[in-house]
């Protein structure tokens, strides 16, 4: 196993979550890396926390960013008002508030310096373009081109893969994949907006509970309410 290590990107959500349990089901010596950015919803790391230290993880990190520096995400912007009730979760036709500008590529620039050090030649990370709506650094053409990058810059006896398992996969696949790997769901966060409590009304909220509906199991973390996205 020393000689397959893996940079898990673990933001302490439903997605990441499954992946690091492929990872470790695929039996990888895991490092997860999660980000402190700047991001108003700060239960996805404590989260990320008890995730890393329910299994094999061979070492978990924590980086400190500031984008809020920049702002213009309502992740990252407390002026900005998380969405709520969009109507629209299907709909890639204009990006939404919780954008946060050049985050993946950010989180994956970290991850490949790490996969470097560690002579890791593979990068998890758990982003999922059939249900985020409309994030531009979700798409199978980002990540071609990330690839690309990689190859570029790095070593070239490197060869770091960057794996996407979960790109094209229906959310509530992604559930019931990690009910199969027993990965810790309810240690889970995707609110974007409370800390006690999941708020069930933003789009991260409605999508996570839609999927488990649709995989016919009950979510395991608490809400103030529950509404689905897909099918309500």
């Amino acid at each position: 196993m020393a000689d397959k290590k893996a940079v898990i990107l673990l933001s302490g959500g439903l997605d990441s979550a499954t992946t690091l349990a492929i990872a470790r089901d695929e039996d990888f010596e895991c490092y997860a890396l999660t980000f402190r950015y700047g991001q108003r919803h700060k239960r996805e790391i404590e989260a990320a926390k008890k995730i890393a230290d329910s299994g094999a993880t061979a070492e978990h990190r924590i980086i400190d960013i500031d984008l809020a520096q920049f702002g213009s995400s309502a992740l990252t912007d407390s002026t900005i008002e998380v969405p709520k009730d969009r109507g629209d979760l299907d709909s890639h036709a204009q990006i939404p508030t919780t954008y946060v500008p050049a985050r993946n590529t950010i989180f994956l620039s970290y991850a490949l310096a790490w996969a470097e050090v560690l002579g890791a030649f593979d990068i998890f990370i758990g982003v999922n373009a059939t249900d985020y709506s409309g994030y531009p650094d979700c798409r199978s053409v980002y990540f071609d081109a990330y690839r690309r990058l990689i190859d570029l810059g790095t070593r070239p006896e490197t060869h770091i893969r960057l794996l996407t398992p979960f790109l094209h996969l229906g959310k509530a696949d992604i559930v019931r994949r990690g009910l199969e790997l027993g990965a810790p769901l309810h240690l889970s966060w995707s609110c974007y907006e409370r800390e006690d409590q999941a708020c069930g009304l933003c789009e991260s909220c409605r999508l996570r509970l839609s999927a488990f509906r649709q995989a016919g199991v009950p979510d395991p973390i608490p809400y103030v309410a529950q509404r689905g996205g897909k099918g309500e």
